[in-house]
């Protein structure tokens, strides 16, 4: 059983928004330096996630993303599912098909764990791990990280 990179990328940016919601919309570039994840990535991320109404968009000057719920309202698990990442632990993707075709011996027994997983992430939101003192250390080194850093990414726009 693992999660992909997907998965992991899809729930460290929306943590990311979670943390920086006071600030306004948040743009995936700024997201992208702080966390290391490529842009044209997070666009494809963002993308599943706007259509699973995780998140809204704003457009123009100042403009980003934004959760659509506050951070008690989003679970991991419900941001895993968005970006249509498997949290199945079978050989077989449940299809039940793992010994030639047959259901194998241990099936139920990785079939139930993947279940536990999927309600361990649903009982966790955005806002439980916004809470965690752990996590609020590395959003301060993170922002302390990139508020030190030249500006990088400044958008220019080509002459019409």
């Amino acid at each position: 059983m693992r999660l992909t990179t997907k998965g992991r990328y899809a729930v460290t940016a929306m943590l990311d928004l979670a943390l920086h919601e006071a600030q306004g919309p948040i743009s995936l570039a700024d997201i992208s330096d702080r966390q290391g994840i490529s842009l044209s990535y997070l666009e494809q991320l963002f993308a599943k996630l706007r259509r699973h109404e995780l998140v809204n968009s704003v457009r123009g000057p100042g403009g980003g993303y934004q959760l659509a719920g506050g951070p008690g309202a989003i679970s991991v698990a419900q941001v895993v599912d968005a970006v249509s990442e498997s949290m199945d632990a079978t050989r077989c993707q449940g299809k039940e098909g793992c010994q030639q075709g047959e259901i194998c011996l241990t099936h139920h027994l990785w079939e139930d764990l993947s279940e536990q997983i999927h309600r361990f992430l649903n009982d966790i939101t955005l806002a439980d791990l916004v809470a965690r003192g752990d996590i609020q250390s590395v959003r301060i080194r993170q922002d302390s990280h990139q508020r030190s850093k030249p500006e990088s990414h400044i958008a220019l726009s080509p002459i019409q």
